[in-house]
């Protein structure tokens, strides 16, 4: 049987026998010293053994093996799976297989986007699943969420009012700057537009109930859902998402205290009070800029306003701040419930955050159009 000994470096040594089976020995240390000399030297040699269907990698003699040397080995198991040849280790102690393992899991690893390659119909089905399991954890949520604020109003002295009121201000008073900014903006565009569309028939005047009419209905609560969206509910993820982090919502468990009625119920209740405020602040900014446009056009202030009176009702007002209602509590409920879900990790929080925002948003155009149908049935 042919032997040749070949030697590199001091510390380490591996020796090739023809076999059959070939086999290869190693001798000595395998750290990060003694394996870079010898790297590409050994992978030629199993390259050239290849050939055959099984090869023998002897570690009997092998004093000392760090990463390094895992990774030469795991670099020779993969060049001879690649070649169709059967690798087998012999006197590997349990510290080489150890630093052998981590390697292999990584290769063994699914990439993050595995589930590309998989055809359509099932993509589809997961896709179908997963939704599915959202709308039934929301729902569940929800009910959930409601049976607490029942129980909670049903016995004033176990709320935590100062929370509420503390997310109150935080979602509501705070917010009166962007808030008036976009209704001024949105009155001002639609004031603008309509009056160049229906200036043509000489119907300007009307231009007010168009405003009044989008504006109390549809435009104030919708506008404001989505702002509150991107502040309060992105806000309520992160703030839960961040205590689940640090375990702070475990505690809670531990303590004895529910997390919904600690934590989400404040949260809860602050969105449906503050809503409807929000709403009726933004209809009235977007009527004044929409007044400050007609004035242009020629149409004084208060002949605007008189006809602002004349075109809408308290049911076109009240339909709103209802709607405004619900939006407020989707939006808290979404934003709670992404809290609780986060993962593990300050990357979860930014997840959870961004599934909030998108989340609400979808779920409140989803209610605007139930709404819509339900009205239009209703005669409101």
């Amino acid at each position: 049987m042919d032997e040749g000994e070949r030697q590199s470096d001091p510390l380490l040594r591996y020796a090739v026998e023809a076999g059959p089976p070939p086999r290869v020995r190693f001798s000595g240390r395998m750290d990060a010293y003694s394996t870079g000399p010898v790297w590409q030297a050994v992978l030629d040699e199993f390259r050239r053994l290849s050939g055959a269907t099984e090869l023998v990698l002897d570690l009997g003699e092998v004093e000392y093996c760090d990463g390094a040397g895992a990774a030469l080995l795991y670099s020779v198991e993969r060049e001879t799976a690649e070649r169709g040849a059967t690798l087998r280790f012999e006197g590997m102690t349990r510290a080489i297989a150890g630093h052998l393992q981590p390697y292999r899991d990584a290769d063994a690893a699914q990439p993050a986007r595995g589930a590309g390659s998989a055809p359509w119909p099932q993509r589809l089905r997961r896709g179908v699943i997963a939704v599915g399991f959202e709308i039934h954890e929301q729902v569940a949520f929800i009910g959930e969420v409601s049976a607490a604020l029942v129980r909670g109003l049903a016995r004033p002295g176990r709320m935590r009012w100062g929370d509420t009121l503390r997310v109150a201000e935080a979602a509501g008073y705070q917010a009166l700057p962007i808030v008036s900014l976009i209704a001024f903006l949105l009155g001002v565009i639609l004031a603008f537009q309509s009056a160049v569309a229906m200036g043509q028939f000489g119907a300007q005047i009307f231009v007010a109930d168009l405003v009044a009419i989008s504006l109390f209905r549809e435009l104030g609560p919708l506008m404001m859902a989505i702002l509150l969206a991107g502040r309060s509910g992105a806000a309520f993820a992160a703030e839960i998402g961040t205590m689940k982090v640090n375990e702070e919502v475990n505690a809670l468990t531990t303590m004895g205290l529910d997390p919904v009625r600690f934590l989400v119920v404040p949260k809860i209740l602050a969105g449906i009070l503050v809503a409807p405020l929000l709403t009726l602040y933004a209809n009235l900014i977007g009527l004044i800029g929409a007044a400050l446009v007609m004035r242009g056009f020629g149409i004084p202030m208060v002949t605007f306003f008189n006809q602002v009176s004349g075109a809408v009702d308290l049911g076109d007002l009240g339909s709103g701040l209802f709607k405004a209602c619900v939006f407020g509590f989707l939006v808290a409920s979404v934003g709670c419930l992404r809290g609780l879900q986060t993962g593990a990790g300050a990357a979860a929080v930014g997840r959870s955050t961004t599934s909030a925002v998108v989340s609400a948003i979808i779920l409140i155009v989803i209610a605007d159009g139930l709404f819509a149908v339900l009205f239009y049935h209703l005669g409101i």
